[in-house]
């Protein structure tokens, strides 16, 4: 099991009908869930691994209000002039990325420590510790688009990183940054490292290690967001970006596609589509114990 820190009041607010604390309890019994720790107004809820959709409250409000059949909602993307270019160095190391804008944001505390901490939850279980899948988020309004992802050697790679002061290479960034130390051994024995950069030849980020202090750090002011997640496997990189611009959306912000263009392809992400799942009649018969009526 995995848990969800967080705070009762702002979760009963994203909520679309009033519970009680013991309301709220009972609920989530239904849904599977349990409280396991009270604190004040901090809850500490078991959620099961196979819902990393649920590791935010606003996505644990998206449930509830669907099982209370208050809301639910279609998410679209509009689209954007924004080109995301990969270039083929990457194939070897990292060789996908997925992409999307969120426009139209209006952050608060609570809303940008959900986020974040949102991204690294999603990190450290869903994307198996960044090696599926390494989320990036930006401030849109500084970066100049078309955005490159590409690979580059690690001592030709220079920016301030996340969290220093100080202008560092790749190698730097591994040996000194704690989280090149922690996620270092994902680059271990690659000679390019693979980095996102802009079109004025600033870095965003070395994924799957850290953002650019300079491009990538998002505040309260941000109202425009970059998103992209890299790895090996498009699919779980598309849902691991679904995950991130529909909370954003549940926050008010909008949506926008972006082309994401390989060297043999173009895709454009986010997809929002709805997925079918085609189940067997008998198997769910058997499993629930009950006859269900084909219609």
């Amino acid at each position: 099991m995995v848990t969800l820190s967080t705070n009762f009041r702002y979760l009963k607010n994203l909520i679309k009908k009033d519970l009680t604390l013991n309301e709220l309890e009972a609920l989530l019994f239904e849904l599977g869930f349990e409280i396991e720790l009270i604190k004040g107004e901090e809850i500490l809820i078991e959620i099961t691994p196979d819902r990393p959709d649920l590791l935010c409250a606003h996505g644990l409000a998206r449930t509830i209000n669907n099982f209370l059949g208050i809301e639910q909602r279609n998410y679209r993307a509009r689209k954007s002039n924004i080109k995301i270019i990969v270039d083929d160095s990457v194939k070897d190391i990292r060789p996908y990325t997925v992409c999307a804008v969120v426009k139209n944001l209006n952050f608060n505390e609570e809303k940008l420590k959900e986020i974040i901490d949102f991204q690294e939850r999603l990190h450290n279980t869903f994307a198996r510790g960044r090696k599926k899948a390494a989320i990036g988020i930006y401030p849109l309004e500084k970066i100049k688009p078309p955005i490159y992802y590409k690979a580059e050697k690690p001592e030709k790679i220079s920016f301030i990183p996340l969290d220093f002061s100080e202008e560092m290479n790749g190698i730097q960034i591994l040996k000194r940054h704690p989280k090149g130390i922690e996620y270092g051994k994902l680059l271990k024995g690659k000679e390019r490292y693979p980095i996102f950069i802009d079109s004025k030849n600033e870095i965003l980020s070395m994924p799957p290690i850290i953002n650019s202090a300079k491009l990538g750090k998002v505040t309260k002011q941000t109202k425009e967001i970059f998103i992209e997640c890299s790895g090996f496997d498009l699919e779980i990189l598309k849902k691991t970006l679904n995950l991130i611009v529909i909370t954003l959306a549940d926050m008010g912000g909008e949506i926008y596609e972006v082309e994401v263009i390989y060297k043999n392809k173009k895709i454009e992400t986010p997809d929002l589509n709805k997925e079918e799942i085609k189940l067997n009649y008998n198997n769910i018969q058997k499993l629930l114990g009950i006859k269900l009526n084909k219609k």
